[in-house]
């Protein structure tokens, strides 16, 4: 049993040096990007990962529930936008590893702390993209929709919201994004997170390359399926013409028709 314990350390040593693989020297060095570390330590990328996509998601879902909430409640009630806009833009103010610790001393460390304050600063975003959008919508189509005998539920449901898509969608783009990039600070709360390895050695490039890479990734990707979701919720926008189209179009019905004499 003496012997075995003994050995531990080397065992140790054995185990730090295979990670390492034959990329020792770059590690040692620490190279621009340690191509043989990284395919050794993949996987202790993919725990911060799932955490991190559930903090975004979680967080996103639940401040577009809030914030649509409240920009319904807005649009018949014009009053409350001043009110709303300024409440949302006191929240967006805060740092956002002072709002984790100002929040620390109510629910503690963990996930709820974090996406508590991620679904607080996504609502900005999202309120004031719903509301312009609704505001946006053309006199005409709410004429008509009155006209055909719709209430103002009716009318919200089926003219308006449907044609705020693109604005509404536009918010949530922006909120989703900027949301993964804040919850990497999400370690300071403990909640883990793409944060966590990131912090856990800010000096070795490596890691600092592939924890923000796998960011950026998830950044891109979730505008990437907002954007197909746009396209396939709101299909009418793709049959608008362009600028340039809308341009040549106008500049035909200028130009005078020659009649016969």
């Amino acid at each position: 049993m003496t012997a075995v314990l003994n050995a531990l350390p080397l065992i140790g040593q054995v185990e730090i040096r295979n990670r390492a693989g034959g990329d020792a020297s770059c590690v040692q060095d620490n190279g621009a990007f340690c191509f043989g570390w990284a395919a050794d330590n993949l996987d202790r990328y993919v725990t911060p990962t799932l955490e991190h996509l559930v903090l975004v998601v979680v967080s996103v879902a639940l401040g577009f529930a809030i914030a649509f909430g409240m920009a319904v409640l807005s649009h018949r009630r014009r009053w409350l936008v001043p009110t709303f806009t300024g409440a949302t833009g006191v929240l967006y103010t805060v740092p956002s590893i002072a709002f984790f610790f100002l929040l620390l001393p109510i629910t503690g460390r963990g996930t709820t702390t974090a996406i508590i304050a991620l679904t607080a600063y996504t609502l900005q975003i999202i309120y004031r993209n719903i509301v312009a959008g609704l505001a946006n919508v053309p006199p005409g189509p709410r004429d008509a929709g009155r006209g055909m005998g719709m209430t103002d539920n009716q009318l919200l449901w089926r003219v308006e919201l449907p044609l705020s898509l693109p604005e509404i969608i536009a918010g949530l783009r922006v909120a989703t994004v900027s949301t993964v990039a804040i919850a990497t600070l999400a370690v300071f709360a403990g909640a883990g997170g793409l944060g966590d390895p990131i912090y856990a050695d800010l000096t070795f490039k490596t890691n600092i390359l592939i924890a923000g890479g796998i960011a950026i990734l998830m950044a891109i990707s979730f505008d990437a399926l907002l954007l197909l979701a746009q396209r396939l919720l709101a299909p009418w926008r793709l049959a608008e013409p362009g600028p340039r189209r809308r341009h040549r179009l106008a500049t035909l019905r200028t130009v005078p028709r020659l009649t016969g004499t």
